[in-house]
């Protein structure tokens, strides 16, 4: 797939399946294909050759309303329009079951409500989104996909900006939802909690696929110092017993220790 005007492919002969029920990370370096192959996904732009499906149907084939009934999606950023509060832009997520001019059911209300509560921004609630951190409007993003109850998750880079106590509580939300059967597919530059989360990843460089499989099949010490040009070891995490890559420094950089005694 290539860019109008771009000498580059942004994507070069990917081919991938997302599992039911799974949740599956993308990651890769700036630049790598990520946020396209999404995009591509979900229909917005179109490949030069070969084709994407969602539920083996041409994804430019989806109605969007119909699509967003299926699909929530997080995308890396957007630009806030209006200053609704924090439960109206929530409540944005339940317009694709009601179209316009159609008033709240007791079930809309009770999705905005799950949701609001699940990325713990109901104390927000009244605010205006104009108003928020980076944060708190990026949980307020989550929320709002969370209450559309779709059947499946699409979010780029989701927690970006959330603090430690925050991405975990978003990033265990994803796990535990694709536990019950929602498809998640994360884009992330968080490769340690990728590991730890997903069932399987696919490891994208510049524009193609540089290894893909569940995270101990991913994360290869010559592959990740290949793809993103640093040395790196990959271990075990002696806690969560997951894969864990970590980051070497050059032998060039590293500090000159004075002599012992």
């Amino acid at each position: 797939m290539r860019y109008p005007g771009s000498a580059e492919a942004a994507l070069r002969g990917v081919t991938m399946t997302v599992a039911d029920g799974s949740l599956t990370a993308v990651l890769g370096p700036n630049g790598s294909g990520k946020s396209t192959l999404l995009r591509a996904l979900l229909g917005v732009v179109r490949p030069n050759g070969g084709s994407t499906t969602l539920d083996g149907r041409d994804s430019q084939a989806w109605d969007r309303r119909e699509l967003a009934r299926q699909v929530g999606v997080v995308p890396q950023s957007e630009t806030v329009a209006f200053p609704l509060t924090v439960r109206a832009m929530v409540a944005m997520g339940r317009y694709p079951h009601l179209g316009p001019l159609r008033a709240e059911r007791p079930a809309d209300r009770a999705a905005i409500e799950q949701a609001l509560a699940r990325c713990d921004v109901q104390n927000l609630r009244d605010r205006s989104v104009t108003a928020l951190s980076g944060g708190e409007l990026q949980r307020v993003r989550i929320a709002r996909a969370l209450a559309q109850e779709p059947r499946a998750l699409a979010l780029d880079e989701p927690t970006a900006s959330l603090d430690i106590r925050h991405e975990m509580a978003i990033l265990g939300l994803l796990r535990g939802w694709a536990d019950g059967g929602i498809t998640v597919l994360l884009i992330t530059h968080q490769l340690n909690l990728a590991a730890r989360f997903a069932d399987r990843m696919v490891l994208l460089d510049r524009g193609a696929v540089a290894a893909a499989g569940v995270p101990r099949e991913v994360f290869r010490e010559e592959v990740l110092q290949r793809v993103y040009g640093w040395p790196v070891r990959v271990d075990q995490d002696p806690i969560t017993g997951s894969v864990r890559v970590v980051p070497l420094a050059p032998a060039n950089t590293l500090p000159r220790l004075p002599p012992a005694g």
